[in-house]
This record gives C-alpha cells, sequence and structure tokens, in this order.
C-alpha cells in the first residue's frame, strides 16, 4: 500500500500524512520542506494528501476529539505535492 520513495530523486509518494501514526508518515520525506498547491491555491495546514483519488485533508478550525487530536476534514480537488527547496 505504501509506496516506496526516494526523497533525494525529488518524488513525492501519492499519498502523505503527517501523523506519526498512520501507515502513511514517512520522516524521511516529511524532513524536508513540502509545499501542497490545492486547486491551483498554496496550503500550508494539509495534514494528509493523496494525489490519485484527489483529496486533502485539512484541521476543522480549532475542534478537537477526545484525544486531543484536531478534528480534520476531506476537502476534494486537484493536488500537487512538490519539494518547496527545489524551488528557486
Amino acid at each position: 500500500m505504501n509506496e516506496t520513495t526516494n526523497p533525494a530523486a525529488g518524488q513525492l509518494p501519492d499519498r502523505l500524512s503527517t501523523d506519526p501514526r498512520s501507515p502513511y508518515y514517512d520522516a524521511t520525506v516529511l524532513s524536508r520542506d513540502i509545499g501542497i498547491r490545492f486547486k491551483g491555491v498554496e496550503k500550508t495546514n494539509v495534514e494528509e494528501y493523496c494525489v490519485s483519488e484527489g483529496w486533502i485533508r485539512v484541521p476543522a478550525g480549532t475542534a478537537k476529539d477526545r484525544h486531543g487530536n484536531p478534528l480534520t476534514i476531506k476537502i476534494s480537488g486537484a493536488v500537487e505535492p512538490y519539494f518547496r527547496d527545489g524551488e528557486s
């Protein structure tokens, strides 16, 4: 399920999460600065994304679940992840 990637080669996985409990969490990829364009707009609060399914997961305001984690909502649209350190 979780594809292997080579962050040194500039490849991002199809799906990535910032939550260490997620099976899609990858610390080596997240160690680099990653940007997400969603529907052509730069997003800075993305918790998880999936390019092939076309969605991002973002926090829903300041609401928390019973474990203290932020509640998230899933938004559909065109997702374009990229490494920011590759920009000029």
